[in-house]
């Protein structure tokens, strides 16, 4: 007889996890199942483990500039077996912790593919044996995987995707990189950080194509002070391999060739093929559908983060966890605004949103007023030597609130969680009180700028 349970999670990233956790809380029984490791893609080849070579590529930077803060540093040079370790162990003990946390929480862990044979039905295959089991409720956390151009093939040596982008044992002389989003450039900076000649192709007219113009602009123009090429508007036509080597081709004719060729043009969500047969899961092209409760059409199955393609963000994946799981043990809830889910990127310099872009107002009809302020007018940037981007605040002026921040500068990532704060307030900006000096008071003067309040901007003409 197979066991049973109130709710039965199939994937641990996350979503996942964060469900689980969360549909425990609420005291249902509850079985978490994962096909590999514990934290998914975001812990184990995605979000920690590029962080973590992001900071030391990072720190390597500082080094070198060292200098310009009065510091003298006789060299600095990269040990990337080290730098691997680390991250190696950063991963394995952020994994450690999440296990025992859902242990904690009485979750049991079971290791196996979980396939959804019928309505509260779940097939759990592994490499030598299969199980079954019974849930009242199923969320569905699958996630993606790295998105594949039909002409070029992965080969996990010479062309990469991210994932083995993450584990690469030497240091690449060169590396041409297709695509200029938010993997594509994070990487970028990895690599050119501690030595890599650095090549990015993106199709569409600017990199981070996905927020506003004059910030693919910036992040363009910065990325080259790093040493890194930057083609814009340009597709790959083909790919040769020779060698050893890759031999890229764009529409313009020129040919870059390149050690390692790394492919990052995006991820798609990922759904068991039987499941989304046996109990005829109604999708959205590679999405599974939902509703604002994170329903599928199926009663009694939920889906949530990647596999459902809203945010492929796992703080949007924990947001939709949340729903699932109230919804999954009883409650009433519904996913809040997308766009009110911060936007980050972890480049040299970084960059974060939140809310609506200035071409998303202007598409929209919006009548607005942008303020803006920048870090190299900001004391304790300048002290700190991080005086690159600014904040740009965006007003609706009929309702006279703010709708949109953008970001690009030195730990904007952090800044981001204060500016959603901001957003759609009624409270006077010129009431809050940000100390000084701070990196934080950027965000108060664009705010401020885009009411034409700013003490410290020039008058608007």
């Amino acid at each position: 007889m197979s066991e049973k349970f109130d709710v039965a999670v199939i994937g641990s990233g996350p979503g996942g996890y964060a469900a689980a956790i969360r549909c425990a809380q609420r005291n249902a029984s509850v079985a978490l199942i994962e096909k590999e490791f514990i934290g998914g893609t975001c812990l184990n080849c995605g979000c920690i483990p590029s962080k973590s070579l992001l900071a030391s590529a990072h720190t390597l930077l500082s080094i070198k500039h060292a200098a310009m803060m009065g510091v003298d540093v006789a060299s600095a040079t990269p040990n990337w077996p080290k730098m691997q370790e680390r991250k190696n162990a950063i991963v394995s003990g952020f994994r450690k912790g999440l296990t025992g946390l859902l242990k904690a929480n009485k979750i049991k862990i079971i290791q196996g593919k979980g396939i959804i044979t019928a309505p509260g039905q779940i097939k759990i295959a592994s490499d030598t044996t299969t199980a079954q089991l019974q849930a009242d409720k199923i969320i569905l956390a699958t996630g993606s995987q790295p998105i594949q151009l039909p002409d070029i093939h992965l080969d996990g040596q010479t062309v990469i995707s991210s994932k083995e982008a993450l584990e690469l044992q030497q240091i690449p002389k060169s590396m041409v990189i297709i695509g200029g989003g938010v993997i594509g450039c994070e990487m970028a900076c990895v690599y050119s950080g501690v030595g890599t000649k650095v090549t990015v192709i993106e199709a569409l007219a600017r990199l981070i194509p996905m927020e506003d113009e004059w910030v693919g602009r910036l992040m363009q123009r910065e990325l080259s002070k790093l040493g890194i090429d930057c083609i814009t508007g340009q597709k790959v036509t083909s790919t040769d391999k020779t060698s050893g080597l890759a031999k890229v081709s764009l529409e313009s004719g020129q040919t870059i060739d390149t050690e390692k060729l790394l492919v990052s043009i995006g991820r798609r969500p990922v759904v068991d093929k039987e499941t989304i047969e046996s109990v005829e899961l109604e999708m959205s092209g590679s999405a599974t559908k939902i509703n604002d409760k994170m329903e599928t059409n199926v009663p009694g199955i939920y889906a949530i983060g990647d596999t459902v393609g809203t945010t492929f963000l796992a703080h949007g994946a924990f947001a939709e966890a949340k729903v699932a799981a109230t919804n999954a043990t009883g409650g009433d809830e519904k996913i809040a605004d997308y766009s009110l889910i911060p936007r980050a990127v972890y480049t040299f310099p970084e960059v974060a949103s939140v809310g609506k872009t200035e071409q998303t107002c202007r598409e929209q009809g919006l009548d607005i007023s942008v303020g803006n302020s920048f870090f190299k007018t900001n004391g304790r940037s300048v002290a700190h030597n991080e005086t690159v981007g600014e904040i740009r605040a965006v007003r609706d002026k009929t309702t006279n609130k703010i709708v949109g921040i953008t970001m690009v500068g030195s730990i904007v990532t952090e800044l981001i969680a204060a500016a959603r704060i901001l957003l759609g307030t009624t409270e006077k900006i010129t009431r809050l009180s940000f100390p000084h000096p701070t990196v934080s008071e950027v965000l108060k003067e664009s705010i401020e700028d885009s009411f034409g309040l700013s003490l410290h901007n020039p008058p608007k003409i």
